[in-house]
């Protein structure tokens, strides 16, 4: 199970397709239409024959509430923008009791499930869904939960650690150390560095482990700048704790030559850019090109600015819309049509599912500066650069 405390840090920090000649990446301005939402008892729904039955299972309540309309949002502006007549998506809330939101769902006749939000919430909605053999794609960052049914979108953070490697390495940086919070997040992250430094002909010279507390980070900072031998540290957190780490490992105006890095959980937090010892720092993430037309068209049709992560419910709907080209009314969603090679476009980029239910994202690198970041690597327009 994918570490909660991160996962849901991660949603916090964030709080089209090729070829699909009908769907605009920029989104339109047309007055949104609410999404049908499951009434809290049971639901009794007309067959539809016309058009496919879509559940999204997101939280509308709770702590996450915010960030699950956020998703439900984008999802009915995919909707209107692509003026998708053949798909009907109904909202189902999840705060409170995901299995049952996921039972409503399958007996309204629901033929595939965009969600959970949440990994911890995967099995119970696996539980109805797959005797039912209702397929589910999932806004979860948690690549353990994925497998032939269950496709997992978020942003996985070996990705982003790999791909900060494989540029280090370009220029030139052989030799790593890490600051790794304990969890699975972390094991994950200090998983993806030991593969990728290996691939690379480097090699990770010194790790300290510690508690997601400012005081455990600080001191394993202290003990990772008592140690020599290399030339890139990564710190595996969200901004406000790797803040606090580089502060604390740039102290006394030692290990200025290392470079330090950081992951996925970076992009757009404040703390990253407004600390003086980040500067310089590498990370890799989804491209924000298209993120801004769409927020400003987002805050336009909602009043309010968007999750970062609520473009996921948008490219979840232009991937179904892309599937459902071949799929017939009524019939089991077609799983195999999601494995192109050539992937698929959405508002982050690039992106395409492995056999295993993975994805995988066409990811830049950004170079921390003076009050902002700058892409210092470019993300690949397609699979194969």
């Amino acid at each position: 199970m994918f570490d909660k405390r991160l996962n849901r840090r991660n949603l916090l920090a964030a709080a089209a397709m090729a070829g699909l000649s009908a769907c605009s990446i920029v989104p339109k301005t047309t007055a949104p239409t609410p999404t049908p939402t499951a009434a809290p008892s049971e639901s009794v729904i007309q067959e539809d024959t016309d058009r496919h039955r879509i559940a999204l299972l997101v939280p509308i309540s709770g702590p996450n509430g915010a960030v699950g309309q956020s998703i439900a949002n984008a999802a009915n502006m995919a909707l209107l923008d692509t003026n998708a007549g053949n798909l009907r998506v109904t909202t189902y809330d999840t705060a409170s009791n995901p299995g049952e939101a996921a039972k409503r769902a399958v007996a309204d006749g629901n033929r595939l499930i965009l969600g959970p939000l949440l990994s911890d919430n995967i099995p119970a909605v696996a539980n109805f869904a797959r005797p039912a053999k209702v397929p589910m794609i999932s806004f979860s960052n948690d690549e353990e939960a994925a497998s032939k049914d269950v496709f997992v979108m978020g942003n996985l953070p070996g990705q982003s650690v790999a791909r900060t490697v494989r540029y280090a390495s370009s220029r030139g940086i052989t030799s790593y150390a890490a600051l790794i919070p304990r969890g699975e997040y972390g094991d994950r992250a200090s998983s993806a560095l030991l593969a990728a430094v290996r691939d690379t002909g480097g090699a990770v010279v010194a790790m300290e482990p510690y508690d997601r507390t400012a005081a455990s980070i600080s001191s394993a900072a202290q003990r990772i700048q008592a140690k020599d031998g290399y030339g890139a540290l990564l710190i595996a957190d969200g901004g406000n704790m790797s803040a606090r780490a580089a502060t604390q490992f740039r102290t006394g105006g030692g290990k200025a030559q290392v470079r330090i890095l950081g992951t996925e959980l970076w992009s757009g937090e404040r703390a990253v850019s407004t600390t003086p010892a980040l500067a310089g720092a590498w990370f890799a993430t989804v491209s924000d090109q298209r993120f801004g037309q769409f927020s400003k068209s987002y805050r336009t049709r909602f009043g309010s600015q968007p999750a970062r992560i609520a473009t996921l419910g948008y490219d979840a709907v232009l991937l179904t819309l892309r599937v459902a080209r071949d799929w017939k009314v009524g019939k089991p969603f077609p799983t195999s049509q999601m494995l192109e090679s050539g992937g698929f476009l959405g508002l982050d980029g690039p992106f395409r599912f492995t056999r295993g239910g993975t994805i995988e994202r066409a990811l830049e690198v950004r170079e921390i500066e003076k009050g902002g970041v700058k892409v210092v690597s470019p993300a690949p327009t397609h699979f194969g650069d």
